[in-house]
């Protein structure tokens, strides 16, 4: 089976095209970085209007790449939620019509569940349980994933998302949007232990906090201005992974989950990627990642959820879809 998925959740258009469970055969991101850059953060209505336009040239030429024809699509996946509504809407009218018009089944997509799907086409030989650490721009949070299917959200951030927290820093030094990157090339060059940030609610339960240190390093910046760049951003991403890894390490001792699988866009941030597996190591449990191209918002992983739903859990499908900004992956199947 052929599966096409599409994902405009938020700032990237995306097109994937899927053979079964997990040969891709076109994965295609077209980013909207530049578009949203001058308003330091993503404008929900050039969202939209953006995804309009490039999505059909994505989807001919994804057929191009994958070297086949519309008739040969016998499944749609499509995000529709949780995300922003306008641009949503946009990708699922486009998988609507492509669903009709090849008289295919239409599959609803959680993004986040997407995103632990990126584990299952990258380390199929490592499957549930295990404990998914779901980190992005957008969300960040602790869910058991008992078997594909079946998920339990046990900790989440209470405000700022560890990515946004990010962005936010990287506007209020300069950087640019999006900062990750560059907070993760520049924290190489300096010192993490050079500014006491704080590392909020580090101590209780598996929830997490970032506006407070996101205050923190305004103030810091104002009271300390000749502080070397490099190190603001080695101390503050320290900070951030700090919290991460050892929520993640708590959820996992605390639920017996031997594994931990880090996914979403900071999950290619190369500091996490170094910090949390020799720290998880210490108690005995393993850490997944799976490829960077795989870590951001992509079809790959719509398309590789939308298969399990139809093939797996017998979900039909529906033509009466609705957007969901708010879905939550909390006992989502």
């Amino acid at each position: 089976m052929n599966v096409l998925g599409i994902e405009t959740s938020c700032d990237e258009t995306a097109v994937a095209l899927l053979r079964d469970s997990r040969e891709i055969l076109a994965n295609l991101v077209y980013s909207q970085t530049d578009l949203h850059a001058r308003f330091g953060g993503v404008m929900p209505e050039a969202a939209s209007r953006d995804h309009l336009r490039k999505l059909p040239r994505l989807l001919d030429e994804a057929l191009a790449t994958a070297g086949v024809g519309w008739s040969a699509i016998g499944l749609v996946g499509v995000t529709y939620g949780p995300g922003l509504v306008g641009p949503l809407l946009v990708g699922m009218a486009h998988a609507a019509g492509i669903a009709v018009a090849r008289n295919v089944p239409l599959i609803g997509v959680n993004h986040l569940a997407a995103h632990l799907f990126a584990h299952r086409l990258s380390e199929p030989a490592a499957p549930p349980p295990f404990l998914g650490l779901i980190v992005s721009g957008g969300h960040t949070l602790l869910a058991a994933v008992a078997r594909w299917g079946e998920y339990k959200v046990v900790g989440g951030t209470r405000d700022d998302a560890a990515g946004e927290a990010l962005d936010k820093f990287g506007r209020l030094l300069g950087l640019g949007y999006p900062a990750g990157l560059k907070i993760d090339e520049l924290a190489r060059e300096g010192d993490p232990a050079a500014i006491p940030f704080p590392r909020p609610m580090m101590e209780s339960g598996l929830d997490m906090s970032f506006a407070g240190l996101k205050t923190a390093a305004v103030y810091w910046r104002r009271d300390h201005p000749s502080t070397a760049v490099p190190d603001l951003c080695a101390s503050y991403l320290e900070a951030v992974v700090d919290v991460l890894a050892e929520k993640a390490i708590r959820a996992a001792r605390r639920l017996s989950l031997s594994r931990i699988v880090v996914v979403g866009g900071v999950a290619a941030n190369q500091r996490l990627r170094e910090a949390l597996p020799e720290r998880a190591g210490e108690w005995g449990l393993a850490v997944h990642f799976p490829p960077p191209e795989l870590c951001t918002d992509n079809a790959a992983i719509v398309a590789a959820c939308a298969h399990h739903r139809f093939t797996e859990l017998g979900c039909p499908g529906s033509l009466s879809l609705a957007p969901d900004p708010n879905l939550s992956l909390d006992g989502w199947i």
